[in-house]
């Protein structure tokens, strides 16, 4: 079970939002680049990167700081990236910059030919990223719920050859009120392919609870705001993660 830390990019600087929202970001590196060093040497074995800015705008935003945090970090540890991604081109440049993994959000959903393009043009690096509010999608932001249901999107993304699925429950994300494991699970066993959990760690109990159904499918789990306030030890969980599940 992987524990990754979370960089969540806004104006280049390294913030946590509360449920999306960009009106409540907290600042808490005007250097993510260093940050993400931190987070190297603390033991994370994968880094998870928004461009949240591109999130909202439908196109990178914060290139310069995304390329200094794969240039800071060099072959070390692979780096997955979403927020913006709309077409095969910023997914190359991106692949070339470093990246290890890119995460296609919101236009999976709008324009999942986009989707399929993707993984037959760059097999192996292509993420899916689901957020669901009651189990259904939300794109752009989160700012807007579909009527897609999170496990048949996922389903059918799976076919398409992503690599994993990570899984946001935007009612959880940024406020440090426990993971969903029921709805993490059930999508974790509708696929074949892995789950990565994100959205409302809070604590060691969080990762002993997540450790317990790891066998269901469940690679890894994203933590942004626990790690940057303080109720949760990174290097800890990381530790604990590997003494319960083994490492992966």
């Amino acid at each position: 079970m992987l524990i990754i830390p979370a960089i969540d990019l806004k104006d280049g600087h390294c913030v946590r939002l509360k449920q999306g929202e960009m009106d409540s970001a907290t600042v808490f590196s005007e250097n993510p680049a260093d940050m993400a060093v931190k987070w190297l040497g603390a033991g994370a074995r994968r880094l998870h990167l928004v461009d949240l800015n591109g999130a909202f705008a439908g196109k990178p935003v914060n290139e310069k700081a995304i390329k200094a945090i794969t240039d800071a970090l060099g072959d070390e540890i692979p780096v997955q990236l979403g927020g913006g991604i709309r077409d095969l081109d910023t997914v190359e440049r991106y692949l070339d910059d470093g990246i290890s993994y890119v995460i296609i959000g919101s236009a999976a959903v709008k324009n999942p030919g986009f989707l399929h393009d993707a993984c037959t043009a760059f097999p192996g690096h292509i993420i899916v990223g689901l957020d669901a509010r009651d189990g259904k999608v939300a794109v752009e932001g989160w700012s807007k719920v579909t009527g897609h249901d999170v496990i048949d999107l996922a389903r059918r993304f799976e076919d398409y050859g992503v690599e994993a699925v990570v899984y946001t429950d935007i009612g959880r994300d940024g406020m440090l009120s426990g993971v969903n494991i029921d709805a993490t699970v059930k999508l974790a066993q509708a696929l074949t392919i892995p789950v990565i959990a994100s959205g409302g760690i809070t604590d060691l109990d969080d990762v002993r609870k997540l450790c317990a159904v790891a066998d269901e499918g469940i690679m890894g789990a994203i933590t942004g705001r626990a790690i940057y306030q303080g109720t949760l030890d990174f290097a800890g969980a990381q530790r604990l993660a590997d003494e319960l599940c083994g490492e992966r």
